[in-house]
C-alpha cells in the first residue's frame, strides 16, 4: 500500500539515498571506532605477550631482584589484573619473584598481625586466604573471649619439588609453596588446649599456573572436583599395594598374606544382591567407621527383620540413612561387593551376638581391604562429602598479582582434629586397626595407609600408626586417645578398647587376651600400667557401671575414672602451672629402671585369687652417687608369700579386682605446690611431699586430686625405682642417679586400699622414714 502523499509511479529514491547515508555514515563511525579498539586490543595484547614472555623465560631474569613491587610496578599490575585487591602491605610484595626465586627461612617476611590482617580479609584477597585458614581450623566462633592480638604473621618459602632433569640447574625449576607463621601462638596452646591443632599455613600455587614458571603441573595443587575421583581411589590403593606389598600392616599386624579370617558368625552386606549375608570365606571386604550421632533404630538390623534382610533385595526398601547409603554406591563404585556395617551387620537387639562380635573387632577391621571414615558429619544422616554431587564444601581459591592461589588443606591430622567423627571412643580401634583408610572430610577425601598419606591435590607423606616394637608403647597409646574420647554408655569403655588390646596380645604374644587385660589395665606389664596419671582438667569421677555389674571397678584401673588419663614421663613431676603439662613428651612413657614387687595376685570374677604373669624387666642397679660414702639402697620385701598372708581380716570375700601385692609403706606430710595455679577447671594438681622432721624437707612430688578435702598427711606404698633427675630439692638432699621411687598415694577403707594419687620420693627419704612391710589388698 503506497502512502497517499506520494505517487504510486513516483520512483522511491529518496528515502533509499537517505538510508544509504545514514548506513553510510554509521558505517564510517564504526569502522573508526573498530580500529581504535583494534588497536588497543593490539596494544593490550602485545604488552600480554611481552609479560608472559619474561613470566616463562625465569632463566633470563635476575634472580637478585628485590621483592617489594616499585610503585610503577604496582600500578602496572593494576592495570593488567582486574583482581588487584589487595592491601597496602600484600601490594607491596611481588610475588611472582617469591615463588620464583624464594624467600630463605632467615630471611622472612613481616606481614601484620594476625587480627589486622583478619580485619582486612574483606578487602585484601591475600589476607582473605590466611584469614580462611585461621577461621576453618582455630574454632574462632566457639572462643569468640581468646585474644589474638599478639600473634605476628610472617611468611618464607619452603620446597615442594623439584624437576629432576640432568640438563637443567635444580634451582631454576624448584616449586615453592608459601609458609606463613604466627609468632605468639605458643601462649595460646598453654591457655586453650583445644587450639593446639593451629598452626602455621600453607599456600600452594595452582596448576594453571604452572606455565608461568615453566613447570610441570604435577607439583602444584590441582582442582578438586564435585565429587570423589574414583579412578584416583583405585590409583592410591593400587600404588599402596605395588609399594609397600605385605608390610603395610595393621596394629593387629594383618598383613596382605594373613591366614587369620573371619568367624563364621560375621555378616557382611552385599552391595549387589543388597542383602546382609555370612561373610564368604577369605571374601575381600570393606568396612565403615562412621558416628551413630544417637538416630533412632529404624534401620538396625535385629531379631525381627534379620531373615528378611538376608533375602536378595532385603535392604531395598530399608530407610537407611546417608552415610550408609552412600558407603554402598561408594564400594559398588570401587568395583568391590562386600561392606561390613556395625548397624547392619550385628543383631542389636541380641546382647549375645554383639558381645561375640565386639570381641572380634580386631579381626573386623584388621582383614579389611579398606575402611571408609566418614569424618565429614556428625550423626549417620549426613551424606559422604563428595559421593554425590553437591555434598562438600568447594575448594577457596584466590587470585594475587594474576597467579591463582589456594590455602593448603588442613593436614590429616587437623582435619581429623576438627571432626566430629575424632571425639568418639569406638571409632578409634576402628582406625588403628585398618591397614588402609579413606576419610571423607568435609572438604575432600584423603588415603591413608601405614606409610603414606594421599589428597586430591597434593601428595603427603606421613605416617600415623608407626609400629611399636614394644607392647606397652602401643598399648599407652591406645589408652591416651580412647579416655579423652566420648562415649554415649561410659561403661562401654573396655568394650570400646577391646578391639586393640586384643590386637596387641596376639601381635606381642601375651597370651590370652582376657588374662591379659582386666579393666582395660595392662596386667602383662602391671608395673608401667599402673603408673597413670588424671588429666589436670578432669574431675575425679567414678564412671557409671555396665548393665548387670553390681560392684565398683578397682580404683587402680584408668577406666574406673570418668574422663582423659595421661602416661607421662616422671617430668611431669616438674611442671609447675597444670596448662605447661603438655610440653611434657607427649610420646614419652614412665620409667621404671628397677620393679619391687614380685608376685602379684587378682581376685578374678569367680572370686578366685589367681597369681599373674607380670613380665620382668629388672636389672641390678647401680647407684652412682657424687659424694663419698657408704649409702643406703632400699631393698623390697623378698621371700615367698604364705597363702594364708593373702587373706585380709575383713570377715568377708575380696571383691573382683582386687590386687594384691606385698611392698612398704610410710606416712608422709603434704602440701600444695607453691605457685599452682587455683581455678575451677583445674581437678588435679602437684603436692609437695615433705620429710616428718621438725623443719620438713621437700623429698618428693605427688599428683593428687583437689576435689576431694585431702588430710595434711597421706600413707604411701612403694611401686618401683624411676629413672627421672631433679624432681627434688637436690640442695637440701643427696644427689645420685635413680634416687627416687615411683609411689601410689593411698587411703585406708578397712584392711582394704584405694588409690589416691601417684607421686616419686627420694630413696634416702623413704627410708629414713622407718617404712613397714605390708600385705596390700587394693581396691
Amino acid at each position: 500500500m503506497v502512502h497517499p502523499s506520494v505517487s504510486a509511479t513516483q520512483p522511491r529514491y529518496h528515502g533509499s539515498i537517505t538510508r544509504n547515508l545514514i548506513l553510510s555514515s554509521v558505517s564510517t563511525y564504526s569502522l573508526a571506532l573498530a580500529g581504535i579498539i583494534g588497536g588497543v586490543a593490539l596494544g593490550v595484547w602485545v604488552l600480554w605477550l611481552v609479560r608472559t614472555h619474561k613470566l616463562k623465560s625465569n632463566v633470563t631474569l635476575d634472580e637478585s631482584s628485590p621483592l617489594l613491587r616499585t610503585d610503577l610496578q604496582r600500578d602496572h599490575a593494576t592495570t593488567l589484573d582486574n583482581e588487584a585487591l589487595l592491601c597496602s602491605v600484600c601490594a607491596n610484595l611481588d610475588f611472582y619473584q617469591i615463588f620464583l626465586n624464594g624467600i630463605p627461612e632467615t630471611e622472612d617476611i613481616p606481614l601484620d598481625n594476625l587480627s589486622s590482617i583478619l580485619r582486612k580479609s574483606y578487602q585484601c584477597n591475600f589476607c582473605r586466604l590466611i584469614s580462611f585458614h585461621v577461621r576453618r581450623t582455630w574454632m574462632l566462633d566457639k572462643f569468640p573471649h581468646v585474644d589474638i592480638s599478639g600473634i605476628e604473621c610472617r611468611m618464607f618459602t619452603k620446597g615442594c619439588g623439584c624437576l629432576q632433569l640432568a640438563s637443567y640447574p635444580p634451582s631454576k625449576f624448584r616449586c615453592y609453596r608459601l609458609h606463613i607463621t604466627m609468632e605468639g601462638l605458643e601462649d595460646i596452646w598453654k591457655r586453650y588446649p583445644a587450639f593446639r591443632i593451629a598452626g602455621a599455613l600453607n599456600i600452594h600455587l595452582m596448576q594453571e599456573d604452572a606455565f608461568k614458571f615453566g613447570r610441570p603441573t604435577d607439583l602444584h595443587c590441582r582442582r578438586v572436583k564435585n565429587t570423589v575421583d574414583i579412578n584416583m581411589v583405585k590409583k592410591w590403593i593400587k600404588l599402596c599395594h605395588a609399594s609397600h606389598g605385605d608390610t603395610c600392616k595393621s596394629l593387629s599386624r594383618i598383613g596382605e598374606h594373613d591366614k587369620r579370617k573371619l568367624p563364621g558368625f560375621v555378616r557382611v552386606v552385599d552391595v549387589v544382591l543388597m542383602a546382609v549375608v555370612p561373610a564368604p570365606s577369605g571374601s575381600r571386604y570393606v568396612a565403615l567407621s562412621y558416628i551413630w550421632g544417637g538416630i533412632g533404630a529404624e534401620y538396625w538390623t535385629t531379631k525381627d527383620n534379620i531373615a528378611e534382610r538376608g533375602k536378595p533385595g532385603g535392604l531395598s526398601t530399608a530407610k537407611l540413612p546417608d552415610t550408609i547409603t552412600d558407603s554402598i554406591l561408594f564400594v559398588r563404585q570401587l568395583g568391590e561387593r562386600y561392606i561390613w556395617i556395625d548397624a547392619l551387620c550385628i543383631i542389636q537387639d541380641d546382647s549375645q551376638d554383639k558381645f561375640a562380635q565386639i570381641h572380634d573387632m580386631d579381626l573386623v577391621y584388621g582383614l579389611s581391604y579398606l575402611t571408609v571414615i566418614a569424618a565429614g558429619g556428625t550423626t549417620a544422616r549426613d551424606p559422604l562429602p563428595g559421593c554425590r554431587p553437591q555434598t562438600r564444601t568447594q575448594q577457596h581459591i584466590e587470585v594475587v598479582q594474576g597467579l591463582h592461589l589456594y590455602a593448603a588443606p588442613p593436614r590429616l591430622k587437623e582435619a581429623l582434629a576438627l571432626s566430629a567423627w575424632n571425639t568418639r571412643c569406638w571409632t578409634y580401634q576402628e582406625c588403628a586397626l585398618s591397614r588402609r583408610r579413606i576419610y571423607f572430610t568435609e572438604h575432600q577425601v584423603y588415603f591413608e595407609c601405614q606409610f603414606d598419606v594421599f589428597v586430591k591435590t597434593l601428595l603427603l607423606k606421613a605416617k600415623y600408626f608407626p609400629q611399636s616394637l614394644d607392647p606397652f608403647t602401643s598399648y599407652m597409646m591406645a589408652v591416651k586417645q580412647c579416655a579423652r574420647r566420648n562415649l554415649t554408655v561410659e561403661s562401654d569403655i573396655v568394650d570400646a578398647l577391646t578391639g586393640v588390646t586384643n590386637a596387641i596380645a596376639k601381635a606381642f604374644g601375651l597370651g590370652d587376651p582376657d588374662r591379659a587385660f582386666r579393666y582395660g589395665m595392662m596386667l602383662t606389664d602391671l608395673h608401667h600400667a599402673l603408673l597413670w596419671q588424671h588429666n589436670p582438667h578432669t574431675p575425679r569421677t567414678r564412671r557409671s557401671l555396665p548393665d548387670g555389674c553390681s560392684l565398683p571397678w578397682p580404683s587402680w584401673a584408668w577406666a574406673t575414672w570418668c574422663g582423659a588419663v595421661d602416661y607421662m614421663s616422671e617430668h611431669r613431676y616438674l611442671v609447675t602451672y597444670p596448662e605447661d603439662a603438655w610440653l611434657v613428651d607427649y610420646f614419652a612413657k614412665p620409667s621404671v629402671v628397677e620393679m619391687f614387687v614380685d608376685p602379684w595376685y587378682i581376685v578374678d570374677h569367680s572370686g578366685i585369687i589367681l597369681q599373674l604373669d607380670v613380665r620382668r624387666g629388672s636389672r641390678r642397679v647401680v647407684l652412682i652417687r657424687e659424694t663419698e660414702g657408704e649409702g643406703s639402697t632400699y631393698s623390697p620385701p623378698g621371700g615367698i608369700i604364705d597363702p594364708t598372708e593373702i587373706t585380709p581380716d575383713i570377715h568377708r570375700a575380696l571383691d573382683p579386682g582386687t590386687l594384691i601385692f606385698r611392698t612398704t609403706s610410710s606416712h608422709f606430710a603434704i602440701a600444695r605446690r607453691r605457685g599452682e595455679e587455683s581455678h575451677p577447671s583445674i581437678h588435679h594438681g602437684l603436692f609437695d611431699i615433705l620429710s616428718a622432721s621438725s623443719s620438713p624437707t621437700w623429698v618428693g612430688t605427688a599428683v593428687l586430686p583437689l576435689d576431694v578435702a585431702l588430710p595434711t598427711s597421706l600413707e604411701f606404698i612403694v611401686l618401683s625405682r624411676t629413672g627421672i633427675l631433679g624432681a627434688y630439692d637436690e640442695e637440701r638432699i643427696e644427689y645420685y642417679q635413680e634416687c627416687l621411687l615411683h609411689v601410689m598415694a593411698v587411703s585406708q577403707n578397712g584392711n582394704l586400699m584405694e588409690r589416691v594419687g601417684l607421686g616419686v620420693i627420694h630413696e634416702a627419704a623413704w627410708i629414713a622414714s622407718g617404712a613397714e612391710e605390708r600385705m596390700v589388698f587394693l581396691r
